[in-house]
Order: structure tokens, then C-alpha cells, then sequence
């Protein structure tokens, strides 16, 4: 019988993450945040304007302009924060695990091995599709959300990870060769 040994590992000796050289996110990326960020503004305009419309007297105008300066400088704090943060995502698939890393202020590694993952699914909004982009989701047992979603991708390279995270999750099985069924095979089987 096997002796059972669980000898202490010096942390020294652990692969180090941080030495893996990352991908960075496709720049046409920053262009769908730019565009939601848009989209945000657009209705926090709109419902500013739609209580200006109907209550001019709310506010005083000088309170309005306050309110209209906030705002515009709320949003070019939105941009310059986020183009910051662009800057600071990337990922990196090796042989056994998917490294993905972001944050500006909190830096955040998320590294899931591959033999954890149960799904793999590949998404595209609106303006990804119209940019060629798509994100890649993997998710792991226990939950509905993925856990890991790395955006910014070209389609066709989302596509090729999507497949190589899928063979590594479901390798394919080598074919057995079945012999073809007689009927011959199958009264000797039946009379025995």
C-alpha cells in the first residue's frame, strides 16, 4: 500500500502569475464603453430637461447651470476613468487555466482552471457585432451568472478561444472501432 505524504510547499517555489505576459482587450473596445457611457448621458440629459420642461421653477437658473456642469464634469471624469482602466485589462489563456486581469484602483486577478469550467459561451451586444467584436464567458459550477467574462474580443479570435476552452472541457473521445452488427452474431449471442 502507498504511503500517504503531504509535504509543505515553499511559497518561493510557486508558479508565479504575475511573470505571465497579458493580452490586452482590442481597442475598438473603448469605443462600445464610450457608446454606453453615451447612452447614459443622453438619458440623464433627458430626464434633467423633462423636469426642466415641466418645472422651469424648481431650480434656479443658476442652480441649473451647476446641475448641467456637474454633469458634464461627472462624464468626462466617466471617460477619462475609463479609458485609464482600459488600459489596465488583459488575459491570457495557457495550458491549463484562463488568467483575467483589471482594475484601476483594485487591481483584480481572476485565474479559473480549465477543469472547472462547465460552460463556455460566446456574447455580442449590439454595438460589438457592428464592430466585430464578442466576449467570452466561462462558467463554473454553482452558478447562473459566469463567473469569469473577458470582453473586447475579435470575433474570430473569440471563436477560436471558445473552441480551444471547450476541447479542454470535453475532450474529444477516441474512436472506438465498433464492429458491425449481424444477425449471425446476434443468435449466437441469443442461444448462449
Amino acid at each position: 500500500m502507498n504511503e500517504f505524504s503531504n509535504n509543505p510547499i515553499e511559497i518561493d517555489q510557486l508558479p508565479k502569475f504575475e511573470e505571465v505576459q497579458l493580452k490586452g482587450l482590442h481597442p475598438k473596445y473603448i469605443n462600445v464603453l464610450l457608446f454606453n457611457f453615451l447612452l447614459l448621458f443622453i438619458l440623464i440629459i433627458g430626464g434633467f430637461s423633462t423636469l426642466f420642461y415641466f418645472k422651469k421653477d424648481a431650480f434656479s437658473n443658476s442652480t441649473w447651470i451647476l446641475i448641467l456642469v456637474g454633469i458634464l464634469v461627472f462624464l468626462a471624469g466617466l471617460i477619462v476613468f475609463t479609458k485609464l482602466s482600459f488600459n489596465k485589462k488583459g488575459y491570457a489563456f495557457r495550458e491549463h487555466d484562463t488568467i483575467y486581469k483589471s482594475g484601476l484602483i483594485s487591481e483584480t486577478t481572476t485565474i479559473i482552471p480549465f477543469n472547472r469550467v462547465q460552460h463556455v459561451a460566446l456574447h455580442q451586444g449590439f454595438i460589438s457585432r457592428k464592430l466585430g467584436l464578442a466576449s467570452i464567458e466561462l462558467f463554473t459550477a454553482g452558478g447562473s451568472s459566469s463567473d469569469l467574462e473577458i470582453p473586447g474580443l475579435l470575433l474570430a479570435d473569440a471563436q477560436i478561444i471558445k473552441n480551444l476552452v471547450s476541447q479542454k472541457i470535453n475532450p474529444p473521445k477516441k474512436e472506438e472501432v465498433i464492429e458491425p452488427f449481424s444477425n449471425e452474431s446476434f443468435l449466437t449471442a441469443e442461444n448462449e
